[in-house]
C-alpha cells in the first residue's frame, strides 16, 4: 500500500457489515422509517408488523395519512411540516393502532443533499406507554400526598438540608403569621428562639449523619410580630436511593395554648406551695389510704417529722393522737373525712405527741381533697398549737430562718429554696440563675458612719431589693453585706442581663434619710442554671465567684460565670494571702520614679511607687494586687506603711544633704476616712517631714465626688503645708472650671494622652489645650510615660513644667535613686 493510498475494505467484510445493519434496523423496538418529500414511506423496519399488525413491504409507496390514518397523522403534522422545512423535529403523545393506543416519543430528522435541499425524513417512533403509565401514578400519588400536605390540620413543611424551607402548608403559615413565600425565604434558624437552636440542630445534624432518621422536639417559633409560639415538633427525613438525605419531613403543632394552661398551673401550684410553707397553721396531706403526702413546715416542727422523712408512712405513725383527760388514743378525724367525704373536727382536749414524746395540745379540722370529677382522691390536716408557748414556737422557727435584721430568708432557707427552683426550671425545661449582689466598699461605710448606720443601709437596700424584685425571686441575705436573689423562671440568658441592669440602677437610688451624700453601688456575679452546672451548691458558689469578678473588672457592674474565673479566683486569693502577711514579713518595698524639670532636665522630685517582693523578687505586679488591695480593705493599713516609710526615706535624703519633694498616691479608701487628716498630721510630725516635701497625689473622683467635706479636707491639707495633685488626668470626669474650686497644685497628665502626643493630631490638640488651659489656672502640669525624645520635645514645648517616664529614669530602690541624686 502507497504512503497516501487510502485503506480499503474487502468486499466480504463489507458485505457483513451491510448485513449486520440491515438485522439491526430490522429487529430494533422501534418503528423505523424514510419518508420521501411526498410523504410516501421508501424504508419501513419489520417492527411495524408486530406494533400495527401491517408487513412493512405493503407500506412502500403508501403516504403517511393513507398509512396511519388521519386521525394519527393529525398528531404528527405539525413535527412533519418543521421536519420537511428541514428543521429536527419530535412528537410525544397518544397514537392509535386500530383499537390499541400506545404512547409514543417520535424523532423527525430531514435527509439533507449535497446541497442542503430535504429530500426526505427519517422517522423513529418509541413505545413509552409503561413509561407514561408510571408517571401517571407517581403524580397522582404525588397529588394525593400534596393534597393532604397543603390540607393537614397541623403545620407542615418540607425542609431542604441546608435548613431552607421548600414547601409549606396553609396551617403553617398561619401559625407563623408569614405568607407562603415570606416563608419560603427563611430558614429554620431565623425563626427558631436562640435558646432552643443548639438542640435543634443537633438533631437535624445527627439524621444529617445517619443516627438516626426521625425526632420529637417541644421547641420554641418566633411569629412574624415577634411573639414566642410554643410548637411540638416532629421531624422525619426522606433519603435518596444513595440514603442521602433529600429533604426534612417537619410537622408542627402549636402548644401555645397548653403551655400557658402549664404555666397557669405552675404558678398555682407554687402559690400552693408558698402558702403552705407561709401560713401559721400546720398542714398534712394524704392520699386515700391515709398515707402522708406533704407536711408543711409547722407541721415539721409541731411533729419532729420532716416531709422528707415522713412521705409514704401511715397517718397514724406521724400524727399521734391523746385524750388529754385520760391518756388514750384518740381516732384521726381524718379517716372519717375521707370516708364519708365530709369535713371533721378534732372533739374535746386532744394532744398532738411529737416524734422525741412531748404532748401540745392542738386544735384540728379535716377534710377530703376532690380531683376535677368530684371524686376524693385524698385527705388534708389543718391543726395548729392552742398553748400558751405556741406563738413563741412561731417565732423561734421564724427566727431559725429568717435575718433578724433583715426580716429576709438566711442561708438555711435559701439552699432549699435554690434547689426547689432547680427542680421546677428542669421540669418546665426552662433556665434559672442565681445573683450574688456585694456592696461595695461597705467597710467604709461602716467606718464612716458606724454601725448603727451601716444596719440602717442594709435595711434600706432590703427595701430597695424588693421593690426592683416584685415577683417570685426569692430575696435572701447571705452575709454582713452580701445578699443573694433567685431568678426561678427565665426564657433566655439576655433576660437576666436586662434584670441586672435594672437591679443595680435601682440600688444605686438607695436613700437612707439621715444620709443624704451616700451613693450606694453594688456588684453582681450571676451564675446560670443549666448553662454552669446542675448543682444549687456549686451554682451559688460559681455566682460568688462571677461577683469577685465584676469588682475586679471596676465594681458597679455584673458578670456572668466563666469556667475561666475559677482561675482567677484562684489567683485571687493567693494575692490576698500574700498581702495579709506582706506587712510582718516585711515584703512590701517602695521604688522611686524621678520627675525632672521639663527644660533643665534636673531631678525637682520623685513618685513612691509600692511593690510586694519577697528574696529579691517581684510576687506580683501592682495592677494586680493593688485592686486586691483596695476590695478586700487591706489597702488602708498597706497605705499607712506607704504613707509613713516614703516620708520616712524623705527625711532620710534630706538630714544627708539630698532635698527631693516625694509623690504619694492615695487610695479613695484612706482619703474618705473621717480621721485621714489627723492620721497625716501625725506621720509628718513623727517623720520630723517638712510638710511642703509631700505632695498628694488623688483621683478626679476622689476630688468630684466628696462635696463640702471633700473640699474642706483639702483645704485644711493645703494649709498644713502639703502639695495636692490631680493623677491620670484627662481618663475622669474632672471639669477644669471646677479646678478653681479646690487647692489643686498640679495635673499629671496621663500616660495615654502622652504616648499619642506625637502620633495622633487630635490627641495633641487635647493634650496641648489641657495644658494651656491649666496654665492658665496657675496649676503645674506633670506628664507621666514619657519614653521618647520626641515626646518631652512636645511637651516642653506644649509649657508641660515636668516630665516623669522611662527617658528620665524607671523606678528603682531608694539606694539606686539616691546615687542618682548624688
Amino acid at each position: 500500500m502507497q504512503p497516501h493510498e487510502p485503506a480499503r475494505v474487502s468486499p466480504s467484510l463489507e458485505k457483513d457489515s451491510q448485513e449486520w445493519s440491515a438485522k439491526v434496523l430490522r429487529g430494533a423496538p422501534v418503528l423505523l422509517a424514510y419518508l420521501d418529500n411526498e410523504q410516501r414511506f421508501r424504508y419501513a423496519n419489520e417492527t411495524h408488523r408486530t406494533w400495527l399488525g401491517v408487513d412493512p413491504q405493503e407500506l412502500i409507496g403508501r403516504t403517511v395519512i393513507e398509512a396511519g390514518g388521519r386521525r394519527n397523522y393529525q398528531k404528527i403534522e405539525l413535527a412533519l411540516e418543521r421536519a420537511f422545512a428541514g428543521r429536527t423535529a419530535h412528537y410525544e403523545g397518544e397514537l392509535f393502532g386500530g383499537s390499541e393506543r400506545r404512547y409514543v416519543h417520535a424523532n423527525f430528522q430531514p435527509d439533507l443533499d449535497e446541497v442542503g435541499a430535504v429530500r426526505g425524513v427519517f422517522t423513529t417512533f418509541v413505545d413509552i406507554t409503561e413509561r407514561r403509565s408510571l408517571e401517571l401514578q407517581l403524580h397522582e400519588s404525588e397529588q394525593r400526598f400534596f393534597g393532604a400536605f397543603q390540607h393537614a390540620a397541623i403545620g407542615m413543611a418540607l425542609i431542604h438540608p441546608d435548613g431552607h424551607f421548600l414547601r409549606v402548608n396553609a396551617a403553617c403559615c398561619q401559625m407563623l403569621g408569614y405568607r407562603e413565600d415570606e416563608l419560603l425565604a427563611l430558614d429554620i434558624t431565623t425563626i427558631t428562639h436562640p435558646d432552643d437552636l443548639a438542640s435543634d440542630m443537633e438533631l437535624l445534624n445527627e439524621m444529617l449523619s445517619g443516627k438516626r432518621d426521625s425526632y420529637q422536639l417541644e421547641k420554641r417559633n418566633f411569629h412574624k410580630d415577634g411573639r414566642v409560639v410554643h410548637i411540638q415538633l416532629s421531624v422525619s427525613v426522606v433519603r435518596d436511593e444513595y440514603r442521602q438525605p433529600r429533604y426534612f419531613v417537619s410537622q408542627a403543632q402549636d402548644i401555645s395554648q397548653r403551655k400557658a394552661f402549664e404555666d397557669a398551673l405552675h404558678r398555682e401550684r407554687e402559690l400552693a406551695e408558698v402558702t403552705l410553707r407561709s401560713i401559721g397553721d400546720a398542714v398534712i396531706t394524704t392520699d386515700t389510704q391515709l398515707r402522708i403526702t406533704s407536711l408543711n413546715p409547722i407541721a415539721e416542727a409541731m411533729t419532729g417529722w420532716t416531709s422528707s422523712e415522713a412521705q409514704g408512712r401511715a397517718i397514724d405513725e406521724i400524727f399521734q393522737l391523746f385524750d388529754a383527760h385520760n391518756g388514750q388514743p384518740v381516732i384521726n378525724p381524718l379517716r372519717a373525712a375521707i370516708e364519708h367525704n365530709t369535713i371533721a373536727d378534732l372533739a374535746g382536749r386532744t394532744l398532738l405527741r411529737h416524734r422525741h414524746g412531748f404532748d401540745t395540745p392542738v386544735e384540728d379540722s379535716s377534710a377530703p381533697i376532690h380531683d376535677h370529677a368530684d371524686n376524693v382522691i385524698g385527705g388534708v390536716l389543718v391543726f395548729h398549737d392552742v398553748s400558751e408557748n405556741r406563738a413563741l414556737a412561731l417565732k423561734m422557727i421564724h427566727l431559725t430562718q429568717h435575718d433578724t435584721l433583715t426580716g429576709l430568708p438566711n442561708r438555711s432557707q435559701l439552699h432549699t429554696h435554690i434547689e426547689q427552683s432547680l427542680i421546677t426550671a428542669a421540669r418546665r425545661q426552662q433556665r434559672a440563675a442565681v445573683l450574688y449582689i456585694d456592696i461595695d466598699h461597705f467597710k467604709q461605710i461602716n467606718d464612716l458612719y458606724g454601725l448603727a448606720g451601716g444596719d440602717r443601709v442594709l435595711r434600706a437596700l432590703t427595701a430597695q431589693l424588693r421593690r426592683s424584685l416584685p415577683g417570685g425571686e426569692l430575696i435572701s441575705r447571705f452575709g454582713d453585706d452580701e445578699f443573694v436573689v433567685m431568678l426561678p423562671h427565665l426564657d433566655s440568658v439576655g433576660e437576666v442581663a436586662s434584670r441586672c441592669q435594672i437591679l443595680i440602677a435601682h440600688c444605686q437610688e438607695t436613700r437612707v434619710t439621715d444620709l443624704p451624700e451616700l451613693s450606694l453601688r453594688v456588684s453582681v456575679g450571676v451564675s446560670i442554671y443549666p448553662d454552669d452546672t446542675h448543682d444549687a451548691e456549686m451554682l451559688l458558689q460559681q455566682a460568688q465567684t462571677a461577683m469577685y469578678a465584676a469588682k475586679a473588672q471596676g465594681q458597679h457592674g455584673y458578670r456572668f460565670f466563666t469556667a475561666s474565673m475559677s482561675e482567677r479566683t484562684q489567683a485571687r486569693r493567693k494575692i490576698e494571702t500574700a498581702l495579709r502577711h506582706a506587712l510582718t514579713r516585711q515584703e512590701l518595698a517602695l521604688d522611686y520614679q524621678p520627675k525632672v524639670d521639663a527644660q533643665t532636665g534636673r531631678i525637682v522630685g520623685a513618685e513612691a511607687l509600692l511593690r510586694l517582693r519577697a528574696d529579691g523578687r517581684e510576687l506580683y505586679a501592682p495592677d494586680q494586687f493593688i485592686p486586691v488591695a483596695e476590695d478586700t480593705g487591706l489597702i488602708l493599713p498597706i497605705g499607712a506603711w506607704v504613707l509613713r516609710e516614703a516620708c520616712q526615706q524623705a527625711q532620710r535624703w534630706k538630714d544627708i544633704g539630698l532635698s527631693v519633694p516625694i509623690s504619694v498616691n492615695v487610695s479613695p479608701l484612706q482619703f474618705q476616712r473621717a480621721d485621714f487628716y489627723a492620721w497625716l498630721d501625725t506621720v509628718l510630725d513623727e517623720s520630723r517631714l517638712d510638710a511642703s516635701l509631700l505632695e498628694l497625689e488623688l483621683t478626679e473622683r476622689m476630688v468630684m465626688s466628696g462635696g463640702d467635706a471633700t473640699t474642706e479636707l483639702l483645704q485644711r491639707i493645703k494649709q498644713r503645708g502639703v502639695r495636692l495633685s490631680l493623677d491620670d488626668f484627662g481618663t475622669g470626669y474632672c471639669s477644669l472650671s471646677y479646678l478653681k474650686h479646690f487647692p489643686i497644685d498640679a495635673l499629671k497628665i496621663d500616660r495615654t494622652f502622652v504616648r499619642d502626643v506625637t502620633s495622633d493630631a487630635g490627641t495633641a490638640a487635647i493634650t496641648q489645650a489641657i495644658i494651656a488651659m491649666a496654665r492658665s489656672l496657675q496649676k503645674e502640669v506633670v506628664a507621666e510615660g514619657v519614653e521618647t525624645l520626641a515626646q518631652g520635645d512636645f511637651l516642653r514645648r506644649a509649657g508641660c513644667s515636668q516630665l516623669q517616664g522611662f527617658l528620665y529614669g524607671a523606678p528603682m530602690p531608694p539606694a539606686a535613686f539616691e546615687a542618682l541624686l548624688s
